[in-house]
């Protein structure tokens, strides 16, 4: 069914142009006017004794034809940002040039375009979005890029410059309808928050259009990577429901996949550019999306470049499959990430001018490798509650940062001792190897109390921080904080770069991985509480003797421990656990630099073999 259109004249309408369903009764001398298509299809109905016209593939419809016949007529046209570009495919399309009449439709339109649309900010976004329906027509004509330009030029002013709402879309506040020129001047500072003012506006436009604008305005070199990012985030979190919380909620997944690889390809590759936590989420939501793994990759090693600013609840990625709760192969890779930056940064110093001084980049400098490893202390925490993961997993990870600087083990013991928790059922050299993980003299005091206390741990870790604890409160007495132990001292020693959970004094490997029950461990503290009283008579009170009775003092020390240790202690740890031992059992495989020494005790049934690391 037709709608029936006519104009308000004297004279009878002489031909009818159909568009669509609407029938338009015209007079053929305004058409012929003003538009070169019309001359020539009102010549081709003359010459076929038609007086009707059908026209179908007119852009922007029989509402975009009105507004050109209008025009033919002389009567008044209202343009606006939601009409004009219709508007001007359509006087295109009827060919509305200046050749046929002077100040012809497409002039008109085009002046309106320059001097109010594109000046405009809000017109601007509004013209860019109903470009979508005419898309080609739009393209053709420049609407597209001009409106695109516009947006990217305001975008990148500075913003003392910037004079218009940045929510166009919001009701205006009171204040705003005042015309006090000091409440303007107040408003501004108001209405245009530092740098970031337009992020929110763009995200009302379609995916393909928004990533042309931003594109643009990255190439003006303007807006700082920072801005970038965040225009990003607020994008992905007005297009995905859910994205926020790493996890999207509905929605066509197609969609959802091209928006987030749209993201990546715009997203410069420049560090700082994005926020740990936007990324992350993008991670997240790749691995629900299932996006290839080259997209995946790509975010793994941006988030590895700057692991230094995460949190440990950002790493808490959910397994996709299987029964492990966490995801911990995906942080391991972004670990790796972080560990080959500092390697590759290591590589290229070395092929610098070796005059010339080298200064490695903030993010692999000690404070950021520092803070990585305790991040990953928590981490591995976190992961240390999960009754499927493997020592492997566990170990594999922590060995990762293990040359890192800390402050202190506290984190990575905390992390130890709840894996050893949660796992009781772990074999005797697994657990020797995860605690091999540790460095026991870097250990704070309330760490060695706790530790010292640990039934879980080895005996040869509880050993271990026994005597460190006692060499530091030695030392420590005598003023010196960095002692270098001498003689004797030294001699007990762990073994290896980490000192971590080597032997002090051992008899057999399967005696001192073994885990002590709560009285040898007693037993041992016990034994350690007397040497600490009867080797403080030992130290010179002269300040003149200070240096002689230092070393003296370690001395004595030192030989205590060591007859404690050999005759008492390990004594009450191999009878409590009733094991007869070969002689020749000793494993030093472990401990390559290890010597071996005899010690005659004074039951000659129970000499025995002991390795000094």
């Amino acid at each position: 069914m037709y709608m029936q259109k006519y104009v308000a004249a004297e004279l009878a309408t002489d031909i009818v142009i159909n568009v669509g369903n609407v029938k338009f009764h015209l007079h053929k001398f305004p058409l012929l006017s003003k538009s070169a298509r019309f001359q020539k299809l009102i010549t081709n109905s003359n010459e076929e004794n038609n007086d009707e016209v059908h026209i179908h593939d007119i852009p922007g419809g029989s509402a975009a034809f009105e507004i050109c016949t209008k025009f033919c007529y002389g009567m008044t046209v209202t343009l606006n940002a939601y009409n004009v570009v219709a508007a001007r495919c359509a006087a295109e399309y009827l060919e509305m040039y200046e050749t046929v009449e002077k100040g012809n439709l497409i002039y008109k339109i085009e002046v309106f375009l320059n001097s109010s649309i594109f000046r405009s900010w809000k017109d601007s976004i509004i013209v860019l979005q109903t470009t979508k329906s005419l898309l080609k027509w739009s393209e053709e004509l420049k609407v597209v890029s001009h409106g695109i330009d516009s947006i990217a030029t305001k975008a990148s002013l500075d913003t003392s410059k910037v004079e218009w709402s940045y929510t166009y879309n919001r009701k205006k506040l009171p204040s705003e309808n005042s015309n006090d020129p000091q409440s303007n001047n107040a408003r501004k500072q108001q209405l245009v928050p530092k740098d970031w003012w337009w992020v929110e506006d763009l995200c009302e436009l379609q995916l393909d259009l928004y990533e042309r604008v931003i594109t643009a305005i990255i190439e003006k070199g303007n807006v700082s990577g920072a801005v970038i990012g965040e225009a990003l985030n607020a994008y992905a979190s007005r297009r995905m429901p859910g994205f926020n919380k790493g996890e999207i909620q509905g929605g066509d997944i197609v969609k959802n996949r091209l928006l987030l690889e749209t993201i990546l390809r715009i997203l410069p590759v420049d560090m700082g550019i994005a926020s740990f936590s936007f990324l992350v989420k993008l991670l997240r939501v790749a691995i629900q999306l299932e996006c290839e793994e080259l997209e995946r990759s790509e975010l793994i090693r941006r988030i590895g470049m700057c692991l230094e600013e995460a949190k440990v609840s950002d790493l808490l990625i959910c397994a996709p499959v299987g029964d492990a709760i966490l995801d911990v192969d995906i942080v391991q890779r972004i670990v790796e990430e972080f560990v080959a930056c500092d390697q590759q940064v290591q590589t290229d110093s070395l092929l610098e001018d070796e005059f010339q001084e080298i200064r490695s980049p903030g993010m692999v400098s000690d404070p950021s490798k520092a803070k990585v490893a305790k991040l990953v202390d928590g981490y591995l925490a976190e992961i240390a509650c999960d009754p499927n993961l493997p020592v492997a997993k566990f170990v594999n990870l922590a060995e990762l940062v293990s040359s890192f600087p800390r402050a202190s083990h506290d984190g990575l013991y905390r992390a130890i001792d709840m894996y050893l928790k949660e796992h009781p059922g772990i074999s005797k050299s697994e657990r020797k190897r995860i605690c091999r993980l540790m460095n026991c003299r870097s250990l704070s005091a309330e760490a060695c109390m706790h530790a010292v206390q640990n039934e879980r741990l080895p005996m040869r870790v509880v050993v271990q921080v026994l005597f460190f604890e006692q060499l530091r409160t030695t030392t420590s007495s005598g003023g010196n904080s960095t002692p270098d132990h001498p003689g004797s001292l030294r001699s007990f020693l762990p073994g290896g770069s980490h000192g971590s959970s080597r032997s002090t004094i051992t008899n057999t490997e399967e005696e001192w991985d073994a885990v002590g029950t709560m009285e040898d461990i007693k037993s041992l503290k016990g034994e350690v509480d007397a040497l600490k009283l009867s080797g403080g008579t030992g130290r010179a009170s002269s300040g003149k003797d200070n240096n002689s009775g230092k070393g003296n003092a370690d001395n004595i020390a030192a030989s205590k421990m060591k007859g404690f240790m050999s005759k008492k202690i390990l004594s009450k740890i191999w009878s409590s656990k009733e094991k007869s031992v070969d002689i020749s059992s000793s494993d030093t495989s472990e401990s390559p630099a290890s010597t071996v020494v005899e010690e005659t005790k004074s039951t000659p049934a129970r000499s025995r073999r002991h390795s000094v690391s």
